[in-house]
């Protein structure tokens, strides 16, 4: 219907005093959908690829810093046990599924005034230079040692050695269990206070293992014979049958005992491989 010329619908008027009309338009056709569903796709495929390249370079990033803080920490912790090792406590065990090292730890250590050394007869206490630590009773008196069986072949509980067990540590009067005597006298009068022999283990399986706790053994005991130990450092990538993780040249008189540590850690591809060598003192 027309009104004096104009169509039904909206209407205004115009700054020029034209009657002007106005169409509806409701929604949208089909192709703009279509339209914006495709850019808002495009636009998702964008961000999502760049959401997981990030997370993958964080994750692998964060993997790569794990293995080389685990490393460096084990190194230096085995670096800085190995060097308060008593001497010539060292002993190294090699096969195709692990490599180990045992040593001893010294606690404290001094000199002594008067103790019961060979040809003098045993006897149950001594004098020596007071000791830096106190005793808990779980100590061990050592004196002279000049090979691994000083410590590991001989018996603390016996009557002659370089090796007993304390009982108690008063001032400078030391005691021990029963009547005592020391094969050996050290030259430089010489004590050592010791306890339980510590291990650590490169594992074929890719692992470190630390040990500790399960006393002194004639025979260098097995990871499976040691306890479940504390995980160091994961990711060891040594085949340990041909390339070792550790070797271990013994002391001489002119020269101190020699730890060479090599292990080799991978991780997302990327190797890390240390070449570090230890001394450990060998003058008891």
């Amino acid at each position: 219907m027309q009104r004096n010329g104009y169509s039904d619908g909206p209407y205004f008027l115009g700054r020029s005093g034209h009657l002007l009309t106005c169409s509806k338009q409701l929604g949208f056709t089909l192709v703009e959908m279509v339209t914006v569903i495709i850019i808002l796709g495009v636009l998702v495929i964008g961000s999502s690829s760049f959401l997981i390249f990030g997370t993958r370079i964080f994750v692998e990033s964060t993997s790569v810093d794990q293995v080389l803080g685990q490393s460096r920490f084990v190194i230096e912790r085995l670096t800085r046990e190995l060097r308060n090792a008593a001497p010539n406590s060292l002993r190294v065990t090699s096969t195709a599924d692990y490599q180990c090292v045992e040593f001893v730890p010294i606690l404290a250590g001094g000199s002594y005034l008067q103790l019961p050394v060979a040809p003098a007869a045993p006897a149950s206490s001594g004098n020596i230079m007071p000791a830096s630590i106190s005793v808990s009773g779980t100590e061990k008196l050592l004196v002279y040692p000049q090979r691994p069986a000083d410590f590991y072949a001989s018996q603390p509980s016996g009557t002659v050695g370089q090796l007993f067990n304390i009982k108690k540590l008063t001032g400078d009067i030391i005691e021990f269990e029963r009547a005592v005597q020391f094969a050996k006298d050290s030259p430089q009068k010489r004590y050592y206070l010791v306890d339980d022999a510590v291990s650590y283990c490169f594992l074929q399986a890719g692992e470190i293992r630390r040990y500790d706790h399960y006393g002194l053994r004639a025979l260098q005991g097995t990871p499976a014979t040691l306890g479940p130990g504390v995980l160091m450092a994961q990711n060891l990538a040594n085949h340990l049958q041909t390339e070792p993780a550790l070797s271990f040249t013994p002391g001489t008189l002119t020269n101190h005992a020699v730890v060479q540590l090599s292990p080799r850690f991978s991780v997302n591809g990327q190797v890390f491989h240390y070449q570090h060598q230890v001394q450990v003192i060998n003058v008891p």
